[in-house]
């Protein structure tokens, strides 16, 4: 059997390479990749496991893919296509977490077989997604000008230096407050989640340096 971390391994890899080919597909596939990246950390943050010692969630990965494309949507398009497809993301959520709870409401009949699993992963989702949007909503608002700052003042410094400050500090926001807002009373240690989540996002951004800055290159 795969361990936890070799898993991780090709997980952050995998998310990595496909969001560079999402970017060399254009601003309508990085544009729906923001999307889905934001819908699947959502969506699978309720799977704790035991990683490098730590118990963690399972979706660190997709909130930095999420945040990635967005910095490249703004490095390759504009700012404002960045701050729309963040409008985009946020009405989705809030879609997604009422289109979950509405499931949850039909009655199953006597040969379902599902719904005690869809309870189980959805019966957590409203609350998670109305706290992942708001938090969403700030971090996005304050990456996006952070980046925008970056951009302005550090014009002549490549993309991979203005895009791991954004990176670093919208994450850190990001961490402290969804692992509170979201995850208190369901997760086992808020603590191993913070630290972890964040140690994780951390290297996940290290990982980026050599591809983003050939996807930089290329684009």
């Amino acid at each position: 059997m795969m361990s936890n971390e070799f898993i991780f391994l090709v997980h952050a890899l995998l998310v990595i390479g496909c969001v560079l080919i999402a970017l060399r597909l254009g601003e309508l596939a990085l544009s729906a990749w923001v999307v889905i990246q934001a819908l699947l950390a959502n969506l699978f943050v309720t799977k704790q496991i035991h990683l490098f010692g730590f118990d963690v969630t399972a979706s660190d990965v997709y909130a930095i893919g999420c945040i990635l494309g967005l910095n490249l949507l703004q490095e390759h398009f504009s700012k404002e296509k960045a701050l729309q497809v963040s409008k985009i993301c946020l009405f989705f959520m809030a879609f997604f977490a009422g289109a979950s709870y509405i499931h949850l409401l039909y009655i199953p009949n006597a040969y379902d077989k599902a719904h005690p699993a869809f309870c189980a992963i959805f019966n957590q989702t409203p609350r998670i997604m109305i706290a992942s949007i708001g938090v969403f909503f700030v971090v996005q608002y304050i990456d996006t000008h952070v980046f925008a700052w970056l951009k302005k003042h550090f014009h002549a410094a490549r993309f991979l230096f203005r895009g791991t400050i954004s990176l670093i500090i919208s994450q850190c926001l990001d961490t402290l407050l969804f692992t509170y807002f979201g995850l208190f009373g369901i997760v086992e240690s808020l603590f191993d989640i913070f630290v972890m989540s964040l140690c994780i996002k951390l290297i996940i951004i290290v990982f980026l340096t050599p591809t983003t800055l050939w996807a930089t290159k290329k684009a």
